[in-house]
């Protein structure tokens, strides 16, 4: 009898009137951190500033350090040699693996931009485009050599061929308006070439970028070939251009100043410095394969007729 009192006491405070009590939660809120070899550590350093969002919440983004940055080339220097190894149509296969995956979660990046200013039609448009550009890219990755190697004419006895090879390890300084298109538009086509790449997100509009880390986790891609820092460009800027094992560097700027530095710094090791602005990333001549050969080397074999 006391056995079933017990019993019934406890469905009661189960179950009121047939309806589950009201419980009361907090909302587990997302953590912004880094990207590197794979894994999504926090800097090294602890640091990390308020980003204030349209909806009028406020995250706390990571401030990555120099040290974040030595990090990250180490293990972009691991994992080139076999990237590049890799065949065009492998690599072909993990670009559109990313466009898929960024294509199934479309409403969290969409929101994402939201966030940071955009209106739900340039959320949408951007997120199409950029899903579009990786597919674009995709394309290239086993089609790229026929274009730029050639067969070259010589006056002796021998086989002259020009090839193209991936750069190594290069450094991106990801445009500040359009955190995801262009962020995509500057990575898409250094890995295509074979390249491993540090990218140091708009600091304005990062939330897009340490979320699609998390699908390039999911994406096949080999760990240490994107690595995605969040931080402050001025801070960041010298140690990404001035590292004596990046073989290339990227910049999207429009302050002048930043395309010298970074030239100047470039130049200590005679590494290559891209520095431009695009005024507008949905232009169609902002996606054509040239873009891969900013990031290749062109090697020549000579071959000797008859051997």
């Amino acid at each position: 009898m006391a056995e079933t009192r017990k019993k019934t006491t406890a469905k009661a405070v189960v179950s009121v009137n047939g309806a589950a009590p009201k419980t009361t939660r907090l909302n587990v809120l997302k953590t912004y951190k880094i990207f590197i070899n794979g894994q999504f550590p926090r800097t090294e350093s602890g640091r990390y500033y308020p980003l204030a969002l349209k909806n009028g919440q406020t995250v706390n983004v990571c401030l990555s350090s120099r040290k974040d940055v030595r990090n990250s080339v180490t293990v972009a220097r691991e994992a080139q040699e076999k990237w590049a190894g890799r065949s065009g149509l492998n690599r072909s296969q993990i670009l559109y693996r990313i466009a898929e995956m960024l294509e199934t979660r479309r409403e969290q990046f969409i929101d994402e931009l939201q966030s940071c200013g955009e209106t739900l039609a340039q959320a949408e448009r951007e997120l199409n485009a950029s899903v579009d550009r990786l597919v674009y890219y995709a394309g290239w990755c086993d089609k790229y050599t026929a274009l730029f190697g050639t067969v070259n004419p010589v006056a002796s006895s021998h086989f002259n061929f020009s090839t193209c090879e991936a750069m190594g390890v290069v450094t991106v300084v990801a445009p500040e308006e359009s955190g995801l298109l262009g962020l995509i538009s500057a990575v898409a086509p250094i890995i295509a070439g074979g390249n491993t790449c540090i990218v140091l997100a708009s600091e304005k509009m990062p939330l897009s970028a340490v979320s699609f880390a998390e699908v390039l986790a999911t994406s096949d891609v080999p760990a240490g070939v994107i690595n995605i820092l969040t931080g402050q460009r001025k801070e960041l800027l010298a140690h990404l251009s001035n590292h004596m094992d990046v073989n290339a560097v990227y910049l999207h700027s429009k302050d002048k100043a930043e395309h010298t530095l970074v030239e100047e710094l470039a130049a200590l090791n005679i590494k290559r410095s891209v520095c431009e602005y695009v005024a507008d990333w949905f232009d169609a001549k902002e996606e054509n394969p040239y873009r891969i050969q900013q990031f290749l080397e062109t090697k020549t074999t000579w071959h000797p007729v008859g051997i």
